[in-house]
């Protein structure tokens, strides 16, 4: 994969320089101490993979993400690892690594890095599982985009979905609408609640920020949570 380093901190890139010149997988075509160098050649050039800081003068590792239309993977990298809880708001981001960036860790963001293609969301679902779902309403089918949603919670025969634009109150059981659901983006953390991971504000001991929603995690869910957010 043909990658660039984005960080203003020269001993940051001097690290990821040579663990990328041990790795076969990886070839470094540039570095850049500021994001705006790197949109030019970004817009020049077939680059697959950027390792990218957050934290940087005046333009942040997120503010070229949301400045550039057509990204390539992205690796954050950061020093603080609370902030790479944004990073589940960009599909184009891979993972992330905290600095100073361990040998073990980095070897297993680039395993995931180069088994990753874009428009795999959609390939890794279940068979049946669409982009969307129809759920009936009042005698109506309404038409909810999976990515809008955030949260579901179960109650008694009902279930609620939250969505960025609107919420649904849904007969079904959380059990169906798991089936329907992409599992490396939606994960149950509780008996009565299903969540978007990559809508996650903020994680407590034993609870989760989903936009304004505190939802509880059960201690039985707890560990696969923290699998799947990668956290060191």
């Amino acid at each position: 994969m043909n990658s660039i380093i984005i960080d203003d901190d020269e001993a940051s890139r001097k690290i990821l320089e040579e663990l990328i010149q041990n790795n076969s997988m990886i070839n470094l075509k540039n570095q850049f101490d500021h994001p705006l160098q790197a949109i030019k050649y970004l817009n020049e050039n077939a680059i697959e993979l950027i390792f990218l800081d957050i934290h940087m003068p005046e333009f942040t590792g997120f503010d070229l993400i949301k400045s550039l239309k057509n990204l390539p993977k992205v690796i954050l990298t950061t020093s603080d690892k609370n902030r790479a809880i944004e990073a589940f708001e960009h599909q184009c981001i891979i993972d992330y690594l905290v600095k100073p960036v361990a040998k073990e860790r980095f070897e297993k963001a680039i395993d995931k890095a180069s088994n990753f293609k874009f428009g795999a969301f959609d390939k890794a679902k279940p068979q049946g599982v669409t982009s969307y779902l129809y759920v009936s309403i009042e005698r109506r089918l309404v038409k909810i985009e999976i990515a809008d949603i955030f949260l579901i919670e179960a109650k008694g025969d009902y279930i609620f979905i939250k969505t960025s634009k609107n919420n649904y109150t849904v007969h079904s059981t959380l059990k169906k609408i798991e089936e329907k659901l992409p599992s490396e983006v939606f994960l149950k953390v509780h008996r009565s609640f299903i969540i978007n991971i990559r809508k996650i504000v903020d994680i407590e001991d034993n609870s989760v920020l989903i936009e304004k929603d505190v939802v509880p995690v059960s201690r039985s869910h707890r560990s696969e949570l923290m699998k799947r957010l990668n956290l060191l």
